[in-house]
């Protein structure tokens, strides 16, 4: 378990370094408008990352299968986004995924550098 926490804790690092990366990106080449939407994204993003981490911590012990509850996270985000006019949907979608690129990071890492 120890070796799942170190897993649990580089991801989360790697995902707060590429946001806050893409964050300063996106608002010095387009505007503060679409980064803090691109924010709002990660932020669930992030959350997400947690959750599902939670999840599979509990799994095997208390749980015999993961649970897609945390889908309705981002799912409330979009409908949000798609009611209120200052939000924009594509900036908070790929702000989520923010934590799939940190995960394609990580599996590049240790595919290329498996000694660190």
């Amino acid at each position: 378990m120890q070796e799942y926490f170190q897993l649990q804790q580089d991801l989360l690092k790697v995902t707060l370094i590429l946001t806050g990366i893409i964050f300063g990106s996106v608002w010095v080449f387009y505007s503060l408008n679409i980064a803090l939407n691109y924010l709002i994204g990660a932020c669930v993003g992030v959350v997400y990352l947690r959750m599902l981490a939670r999840n599979v911590a509990q799994l095997g012990r208390e749980r015999k299968s993961l649970g897609s509850t945390r889908l309705a996270l981002l799912i409330g985000v979009i409908v949000a986004a798609s009611q209120l006019d200052d939000l924009q949907i594509l900036p908070i979608f790929l702000g989520f995924l923010t934590y799939k690129a940190a995960v394609i990071f990580y599996m590049l890492k240790t595919t290329i550098l498996p000694d660190s």
